[in-house]
């Protein structure tokens, strides 16, 4: 009877060990396939680790923004430590989940915590242009209270991103890619013989 026993642990603990293994070698082999350590820094480039992003990120580099920022500097809360790696993780899991089950949608769109990130950095950086009292004499009398009741991007609709979104809008966007070419040696034949 102990042998009994013995004999389902040891084979209990081989379905556990093979699970483990299982979901650990998954982890390992998607953290290396997404590029996930590049996240961890503050290049814009590994915006465009996705293809959907390929638009904004061309529209920014050629704005007067790329000389002085980087997406972090706009996309991600600077108040602390925690919470800049905190909205990082949450909004990256977010990305990397449509991603992997392909319900990225054609034109991306800011989620309102990102709206609000934003905002706040927008402020960060451009707070003297909205105290400053010298101009309104020039404009209008309430022209402190009109500005910080809004979005900056009411009025700034261009800013650094442009009017056109879309994975069609920028089809000689820069694209950073690591890897080598992806298209399989039977269909780069193919398409040689189709032309």
């Amino acid at each position: 009877m102990k042998r009994n026993n013995k004999s389902s642990r040891n084979k209990l603990l081989i379905w556990i060990s093979i699970l483990v293994g299982g979901i650990v070698g998954i982890g390992i082999f998607s953290f290396i396939e997404s590029n996930a350590v590049s996240y961890l820094g503050n290049k814009s480039e590994t915006c465009i680790n996705c293809h959907v992003m390929n638009s904004e990120f061309a529209s920014w580099q050629h704005s007067s923004h790329r000389e002085v920022t980087v997406c972090n500097d706009c996309h991600v809360p600077h108040n602390n430590f925690v919470s800049k790696y905190y909205f990082k993780a949450s909004d990256g899991l977010r990305h990397a989940t449509m991603f992997t089950l392909r319900k990225e949608p054609q034109v991306i769109g800011i989620k309102n915590a990102g709206k609000r990130v934003v905002k706040q950095n927008c402020l960060r950086c451009h707070d003297n242009f909205l105290t400053e009292r010298s101009m309104e004499a020039v404009v209008n009398s309430d022209y402190f209270e009109k500005r910080t009741d809004r979005d900056c991007w009411d009025c700034h609709k261009c800013l650094p991103h442009g009017k056109v979104k879309g994975l069609s809008s920028t089809p000689s966007a820069l694209v950073v890619d690591n890897k080598t070419d992806r298209l399989p040696e039977w269909l780069k034949q193919n398409m040689q013989n189709n032309k």
